[in-house]
Order: C-alpha cells, then structure tokens, then sequence
C-alpha cells in the first residue's frame, strides 16, 4: 500500500499557470521579472559584500542588515528563476518533488524575513533607547543567537508544514493558478481533506504575523517616547532618520502580507493574489537593499568605495602606455 502512494506521488506533477492567460504579455514580463532579479541579486550580494569588507560597518545594525539581504538573495533564487522559466517556454510543469523543495525554501525564509525585521527593530530599540548600554546588551553572543533564532524556527515552521502536506494525495497532473508553490495553492488541488494542514498553516501564519508585529509596535512605540523627550531637534532628527529605512522595509513587506490576508477568496481574486504575490516575492528583495542603501550615508560611502577599489585601479592600469604596463609586472 505504501509502496502504491509512493509510485503514485512520483507520477504527480503540477502546472503552474502563472501568467498565461496574457499571452502578448510574455515576453515584456520576462524582460522586466529578469531585470528584476538582475537588480535583486547585485544589491543584496553587494550589500553583503560591502558589509563584509568595510570595519566600520561590523556592528550588530549591518551584522542584522547583511543577513536580511541573504535572505531576500536566496528567497527571490528560490521563486525567480522558475517564473523566468515558465514565461518563455510552453510547458509549465513542475514535478511533486520540485513544487514541494520550492514551497519548503521559500517558507523558510519568508518566516525567517518576518523575524528578522523584529530582530532589526529590537536593535533599533536597544540604540536609541539604551546608548550608553548598547554594545554591552547588543553582544556578539546575543547577536548570532538572535539569528540563529530567526533561521531556526523559519525551518522548524517549514519542515513542519511540509510534512503536513506531504500527507495528503494527490492525484495525476495538478493546476495551480499561480506563479509558486505556495500552501494554499498546494492543498487546494489534494485528493485527500487538508482541513487539518489548512488550520496548522493559518495558526502558523497567525502567530508569526502576531508575534512579530507586537515586537515591532511595542519597540517603536518606546522608541517614539525617547525620541519625543529628546531636548535638541538635531537629536530627534537623528534617531528618526536611523529607523526611517527600518520603518519603510516594515511598512512594505507587512502591508503586503496584511494585504494578502484580506483579500476575499473568489475566482475574480486571483489576479490580485498573483499581483500581491510577484510584489511579496519578487519586489521586495529587490526593493531592500535600495532603500538602506539609499538612505544611509555609511552604506553609500563604502559602495563608493568598492567601486573605486575595484574599477578605478583597473582603468588606470590599463591607461598606462604598454612599457610601463610591462615594467610594473616585472617588478611584480
């Protein structure tokens, strides 16, 4: 009996139909999703390199900040490329193995996203309302566990969910009406009742959202009250602009999933899902990087400087008249 769900899980296989129901649209779609990631992969890998390689960037704030860009990096690798796939050729289906592998990494990081932008307003918090304390509270120890929190509990969360659905069947080829893998599609096209799958999803989903925006509010809400009691404007002025590309990549990520959430479950709904989705998985790891990079004078210093590092030593040595060129490498 097992050995026949087995062989029958093996056969199942998913159509993801994404956008095809625009056919002239195909092509500009790509062109703009690959741009997209394009942007996505060079901001997010340069912020972590830019992080990395610049001593006056090592405090917790770029420490938090370095692995949110790997993570919108390897969300947006985990979704992307499948949909780049699906919009230049005909046949849109995925095996069981792969939409459940896409499902799995994807959750992962999603809930570790949602945690570490309450990691990040912790932080924030501990700066602006406890200065003198902050590298004392703000430990390396503290630190890695904080993260090391965020990326444990986004597995435990997907592995759980993953095993849920891996209980279900599913029977010969599946349409989902989407872009993704994700829960709802999964288990909307199951043989078998997933009532219960359903329910340990939405509570999931609930306590993450919950939890992490109670962090988030009761930190700002503090740090509103300092801020206010602060004497001089030029103070207040900089602990807002300190939190201001914090509160912006809150507002964004949390507004679309709230966004997501009330959307009324109806056939005439789905293009509105499939919107919400692409800015939920595709944007936003794109838009990240962009606005702590855009607002934040260290940050643009050290792209600066990278670039000047790497581009502008090369141009000049290949400005230099050919026996100059041949004199510094025999020196070399």
């Amino acid at each position: 009996m097992l050995l026949t769900e087995a062989n029958q899980t093996s056969e199942v296989t998913f159509i993801l139909l994404g956008f095809s129901e625009y056919p002239d649209l195909q092509v500009p779609l790509f062109l703009v999703f690959l741009i997209i990631y394009t942007v996505t992969a060079v901001g997010n890998l340069g912020m972590i390199l830019t992080i990395r390689i610049n001593p006056k960037l090592q405090t917790p704030m770029y420490f938090f900040l370095s692995h949110l860009s790997f993570i919108d990096f390897c969300y947006s690798t985990t979704v992307t490329p499948k949909l780049l796939e699906n919009l230049i050729v005909e046949d849109r289906t995925i095996s069981f193995a792969g939409c459940i592998t896409q499902f799995l990494w994807a959750c992962i990081f999603v809930v570790a996203e949602t945690f570490m932008l309450a990691v990040m307003a912790y932080d924030r918090f501990v700066a602006v309302c406890h200065p003198l304390l902050y590298t004392v509270i703000m430990s390396q120890k503290l630190c890695a566990s904080l993260v090391a929190g965020t990326y444990t509990w986004g597995i435990v969360s997907s592995v759980t969910l993953t095993c849920f659905v891996l209980a279900l069947s599913f029977c010969g080829s599946n349409i989902i009406n989407n872009f993704v893998c994700e829960h709802s599609a999964i288990v909307s096209v199951s043989c078998s009742d997933p009532s219960v799958s359903q329910m340990l999803c939405f509570v999931i989903a609930i306590f993450d959202e919950v939890s992490s925006l109670c962090i988030i509010l009761s930190t700002y809400i503090f740090i509103f009250v300092t801020v206010m009691k602060m004497p001089s404007t030029g103070g207040r002025q900089k602990a807002f602009s300190t939190c201001a590309s914090h509160l912006t990549a809150i507002t964004i990520f949390h507004g679309t999933v709230l966004f997501l959430y009330c959307v009324p479950n109806s056939k005439n709904s789905w293009l509105t899902v499939k919107v919400g989705s692409v800015f939920y998985t595709v944007v936003i790891p794109m838009l990240n990087p962009l606005i702590y990079s855009l607002r934040n004078k260290d940050v643009k210093e050290s792209f600066r400087k990278l670039i000047h590092l790497k581009i502008l030593p090369n141009s000049l040595f290949l400005s230099l008249p050919q026996p100059a060129i041949l004199l510094l490498c025999y020196r070399k």
